[in-house]
């Protein structure tokens, strides 16, 4: 018997790197690595590289590999020179400081909808062309370095290639869509409004877009290099999500994002118009705070993470009344970047450990609920939820976001959704068809809790009453 075409999948986030093997054809996982990456808002760029090495060597190296893929956390401003050097440490999605910018960028469109329009989606500080626009105002002598600009998924493809030549740059268009200098629907750059957020008549390099089920270059040892994938669009095709799937996401952000096929344009803002890893289009709401949000809990109770889960089930929903604002970073959706948390309705009877777990929990996931509405008014078609990430380990969360959701929460068996999906991906490349193979991704669990309208209806009047904090 012929010895499985394997394929390597590198999910390359904020706090880590994440890299599986598996069989091409069943999906399989032989083997699997994992490396740190370091904390803060802004990166050495080299860092992900070298963690990326160590991960692969932590996985079993890559001789037998017939593919990679690589998919990473989106917006991350790469900026460099014409020796292909990196100009100054990456600004990662989280980092808020061009807040500011996104407005004008907003307002230089012709205001919010007309933003929507030609690149899908409001900008917030997140995108990168609101990180371009920071640097040419607060670092002149950088911006006006800057000769190509890429994406953090981008960046480690190309390095994977020797790194040198700038035409070997190279991403697909779930990640340029995330840029604010991109047309999901026409899967095009809008160099104008790179070169106006950069504030320069220079033209800048940009990766070119490669197909989904395509091959952007080769590693140095000559392994083909897929298309790669932003994060979300890389957990979507990780789940084999379909239109009508909505996908709840519990990383170090909340995302909740749904497999369309047709494109979303919001002028609120609250809905980003990506586009996904499969041809089709992925409208996303994102928020700042999730899995940290339970990682402030344990903290603050010197409980575990399961303890804290523990805890939450044992108090009523609702928490006798206590209501958590999770703004503990500033917030995306709503774009509060300057906002705090917010404990309220705290009295003696609340005030003990179950309560504030409950709490912390229903505050955290209620922004998803409102994530999830979000894409339902946009008509966004919603047949199952799906609730994955880190943060959906937790024995409170499946029941307790059942509970808020009023609907059935299925969750896939635990896994690396990203790297599976760049695993998936790296695939499709290799097998070739007109979709990506199905894997058998093993038994998926189902929760239906009684509904609870009355949480979501508290967290809403905090929310709402707090808009200037």
């Amino acid at each position: 018997m012929a010895k499985p075409q394997l394929t390597a999948g590198v999910d390359s986030s904020t706090q880590s790197v994440k890299v599986v093997i598996r069989n091409a054809n069943t999906g399989e996982l032989l083997r699997q690595g994992r490396a740190s990456h370091p904390d803060g808002t802004e990166v050495e760029p080299a860092l992900w590289e070298k963690a990326l090495e160590s991960a692969i060597a932590d996985a079993g190296g890559l001789d037998d590999v017939a593919a990679i893929s690589i998919g990473g956390q989106q917006h991350g401003m790469v900026t460099l020179d014409s020796n292909g050097e990196v100009i100054r440490p990456a600004l990662l999605w989280n980092d808020t400081r061009s807040a500011q910018s996104a407005r004008d960028l907003n307002s230089e469109m012709g205001g919010d909808a007309e933003a929507a329009k030609k690149v899908g989606s409001v900008l917030v500080a997140s995108f990168t062309a609101t990180k371009l626009r920071w640097l040419a105002e607060n670092e002149k002598a950088n911006a006006d370095k800057v000769a190509a600009v890429a994406l953090p998924h981008d960046w480690l493809s190309w390095r994977l290639q020797g790194g040198k030549d700038f035409e070997k740059l190279f991403t697909d268009r779930s990640d340029a869509s995330g840029t604010g200098y991109f047309d999901p629907v026409t899967s095009t750059y809008r160099d104008d409004l790179l070169k106006s957020a950069l504030r320069t008549d220079r033209a800048i390099v940009t990766p070119r877009i490669v197909a989904p089920s395509a091959f952007g270059g080769e590693t140095l040892s000559g392994i083909p290099i897929a298309a790669g994938a932003g994060d979300n669009a890389g957990a979507a095709l990780g789940v084999q999500a379909q239109p009508g799937d909505v996908v709840v996401s519990l990383g170090t952000s909340g995302t909740a994002f749904a497999v369309s096929d047709t494109p979303t344009h919001d002028a609120s803002g609250a809905v980003a118009g990506f586009a996904d890893a499969t041809g089709r289009f992925l409208p996303l709401v994102c928020t700042l705070n999730a899995a940290r949000i339970l990682d402030a809990a344990t903290r603050i109770l010197g409980k575990t993470h399961d303890e804290v889960g523990a805890l939450a089930l044992s108090a009523k929903p609702g928490a006798n009344g206590l209501s958590l604002l999770p703004y503990f970073e500033g917030e995306r959706t709503p774009n509060r970047p300057d906002a705090t948390g917010v404990f309220a309705g705290m009295n003696l009877s609340n005030s003990n450990p179950a309560d504030i777990a409950r709490a912390m929990i229903e505050g955290m996931l209620c922004g998803l609920v409102d994530a999830v509405d979000a894409l339902e008014q946009l008509g966004v078609s919603i047949n199952r939820v799906l609730l994955i990430g880190g943060a959906a380990k937790n024995p409170a969360i499946s029941s307790i976001a059942s509970s808020l959701f009023g609907r059935e929460v299925l969750v896939p068996q635990p896994g690396e959704y990203v790297a599976d999906g760049a695993a998936r991906q790296a695939a499709w490349a290799l097998l070739g068809g007109d979709t990506p193979p199905q894997w058998n991704l093993g038994e998926v669990t189902s929760t239906h809790s009684p509904a609870t309208p009355d949480v979501v209806s508290a967290y809403r009047t905090l929310r709402d009453r707090t808009t200037n904090w």
